[in-house]
């Protein structure tokens, strides 16, 4: 079963390399409006701080990003598709070189691009997992924006999220109302039935005194079938002081104790890991049958091709 994850990101990085996806591969793609706290959420996962951070929007690519668990030692690395040879053991020069990639594929203006970053992550600290982090919905165009930005996020989002191998991570924050929670919409319109989606509550630790998120942790407001968790991010604040992920989890886990003890071992970003590796791995497993038709097919294909043409 471990196995599962690597197989599918080497069928991932070869599409990729041939510029088509011949194939629809099972991913976690993370969906979410601007400011919903999709990039605390991929962070905490990693554990280190490396994605772009700003005022707008941010992520303008989508970011293929594949957690490759290390069995030695505590070094921690990355890699990207589109500079093979290079490795990055500083997280800020990968940080840096999302930001130089988007503007090779978008511009310096504020649109949005189809074309992927893909970024491997190698660390002992992570489990093994594939998400695509997609641009956050928005309504309005700021500054020098497209017009129809917010249509081409859309689209973009509903590209990933129609594939049916997929599933979705929704993103919300719990202090706005998840009732009109812009990311269960979006994926309601490819998954009616919420069998491929799985909602993450933010910023727990934001609500209004005297509130709290017990109905909505609890499944009780709008019922999503692969459950759902609250996670704690780190503030601008505690971003400023560069305090560590780590140090963040903890704090994390004695929030959700204190206020939530009957639900904290169901809650916080170590649980979300390993709700997420475990949902992959059974997606993965459940999608095998038809993926493995799939490729046979593509091969005979591919020989018939080279028979036809005369080539060995």
């Amino acid at each position: 079963m471990e196995n599962l994850i690597p197989i599918i990101n080497k069928l991932q990085d070869v599409f990729h390399t041939i510029g088509q996806e011949v194939i629809q591969l099972p991913q976690i793609v993370v969906i979410g409006s601007q400011s919903s706290g999709k990039s605390s959420v991929l962070e905490a996962l990693v554990g280190k701080d490396f994605l772009p951070r700003g005022t707008g929007i941010v992520t303008r690519r989508p970011l293929i990003l594949q957690l490759v668990q290390t069995e030695n030692g505590t070094t921690e690395w990355g890699k990207f598709l589109h500079c093979k040879d290079k490795t990055f053991y500083d997280f800020n020069e990968i940080r840096r070189e999302i930001e130089l990639e988007t503007e090779r594929g978008c511009g310096s203006n504020k649109g949005v691009a189809r074309e992927p970053i893909n970024l491997k992550i190698y660390s002992p600290s992570v489990l093994s997992l594939t998400l695509v982090d997609l641009p956050g919905l928005t309504k309005l165009p700021v500054g020098d924006q497209p017009e129809d930005i917010a249509k081409q996020i859309e689209d973009l989002i509903l590209e990933y999220i129609s594939n049916p191998n997929s599933l979705m991570l929704a993103v919300t924050p719990a202090n706005t109302d998840f009732a009109t929670s812009e990311s269960l919409d979006i994926a309601k319109k490819v998954d009616p039935e919420g069998r491929r989606t799985l909602a993450v509550v933010t910023k727990l630790d934001l609500m209004d005194q005297g509130t709290d998120a017990m109905d909505v942790l609890c499944n009780r407001v709008i019922p999503v079938k692969l459950g759902i968790i609250g996670v704690i991010n780190r503030s601008q604040k505690d971003i400023n002081e560069e305090k560590n992920v780590s140090d963040a989890r903890k704090d994390e886990m004695n929030f959700l104790q204190k206020r939530y003890p009957s639900l904290a071992s169901r809650n916080g970003t170590a649980f979300l890991a390993q709700t997420l590796n475990r949902l992959l791995m059974a997606h993965i497993r459940d999608c095998l049958p038809e993926l493995k038709t799939r490729v046979n097919v593509l091969v005979s294909q591919f020989q018939s091709l080279k028979l036809a043409s005369g080539k060995p």
